[in-house]
């Protein structure tokens, strides 16, 4: 794959905006589709995408409108090269030869709505994707040692689309029935559960945002979302009161938004931060950087439920059976797993289960309808 210098655009003015460290080595050329382009999380998202200098190609999809949201985002001199596609009958055209699909796409929550209120006009939205994506961009995968050509899904598939607990288990049904599906492959994005809690963990605790890291598993809605606060660096001296607090917070984030914004958007700006942090994520684990780790709702043995978010790695390691994968440049270096829980944790957990459980069967069974 041809190879393209950014050192040019690493010392340009601009480069403060890109915050996260991007190499300023030569890397692959690598192509990010936004499925969802012009919608509220879509936009921010495609600006942010263009931001990172690790992508070559951004194609942007969408219902109607994409032609402005890129022409707009194009302007904007950074490395990548933006198209726009509008209607279904452009979808393929956006879909070939991407490495990266983020699916933001669907409509939002409104004030009184759960995730779950959601479900029926999202999933047969992420059905439709998905099944586009069987077609139109299987990765080619060659495995040297048995000589045969293995053909997968895209490269990764990054599901924003809500609610995530059952989009999911609908895109890996989806997959399966195309003989596409690679679990390696397939990520619910929960990103957003971490930023939360890394915040308001940092406000109480009074600690640098930057420093703070707390992992957040389950899955992502409501008691779902799982902070592990007594793993969460640098350490403070929270009361139970504290942490029960922090707690509700982080499953009640989204619902916090959408009452703050008075019936007029959902956490818009914040979940396509999310999204573009854990893209780039992605595209660094395909380019092979080493210690990239992120919480993700994947395919998962970390408890009886067959999806689990939990700390996965970014690129081609198995993820059953793992908690958290510390990558090198030859693959998986350690595996760890959840590691202790606290008292209120492990009730925690055990409460979250029916509900997630009963989020993926819905999902199942509706790609299965």
């Amino acid at each position: 794959m041809m190879l393209r210098s950014i050192k040019s655009l690493a010392t340009s003015p601009s480069s403060h905006i890109l915050r996260r460290g991007y190499a300023s080595e030569a890397v692959p050329d690598r192509k990010v589709a936004v499925l969802g382009a012009a919608g509220g999380i879509g936009q921010p998202l495609a600006l942010l995408m263009k931001l990172n200098p690790l992508v070559s190609s951004l194609a942007l999809y969408d219902i109607a409108n994409t032609p402005g949201v890129a022409a707009d985002v194009g302007h904007i001199n950074t490395r990548s090269e933006v198209s726009g596609y509008s209607g279904e009958a452009e979808l393929g055209k956006a879909l070939e030869g991407a490495d990266v699909v983020i699916i933001p796409a669907g409509v939002p929550r409104k004030p009184g709505m759960t995730r779950d209120d959601l479900f029926n006009i999202n999933a047969g939205i992420v059905k439709g994707l998905c099944q586009a994506i069987a077609k139109y961009c299987p990765h080619v995968s060659i495995e040297i040692l048995l000589k045969q050509v293995c053909l997968y899904a895209t490269a990764l598939v990054n599901m924003i689309s809500n609610p995530v607990n059952s989009t999911v288990p609908i895109a890996a049904e989806v997959l399966k029935k195309a003989g596409k599906y690679d679990e390696k492959r397939l990520f619910g994005v929960t990103t957003l559960d971490v930023v939360r809690a890394k915040t308001f963990y940092a406000g109480k605790a009074k600690v640098p945002v930057a420093e703070v890291n707390v992992p957040v598993v389950g899955g992502h809605a409501g008691i779902t979302i799982l902070p592990l606060f007594s793993q969460a660096t640098p350490k403070a001296n929270l009361s139970d009161a504290e942490i029960t607090a922090l707690t509700k917070r982080t499953q009640d984030g989204g619902t916090e938004v959408v009452e703050a914004k008075a019936g007029k958007g959902s956490a818009t700006l914040s979940m396509a931060y999310a999204g573009a942090i854990f893209a780039d994520a992605c595209l660094k684990g395909l380019n092979g950087a080493p210690d990239v780790v992120e919480c993700s709702y994947v395919q998962s043995t970390i408890t009886e439920l067959p999806f689990f978010a939990s700390k996965v790695p970014r690129c081609f390691a198995p993820l059953s059976d793992v908690a958290l994968v510390r990558l090198g440049k030859n693959g998986v270096e350690e595996v760890l797993g959840l590691g202790p829980l606290s008292d209120y944790e492990k009730e925690g957990l055990e409460k979250l289960k029916p509900e997630l459980q009963s989020s993926i069967e819905k999902g199942i069974k509706f790609a299965n309808q």
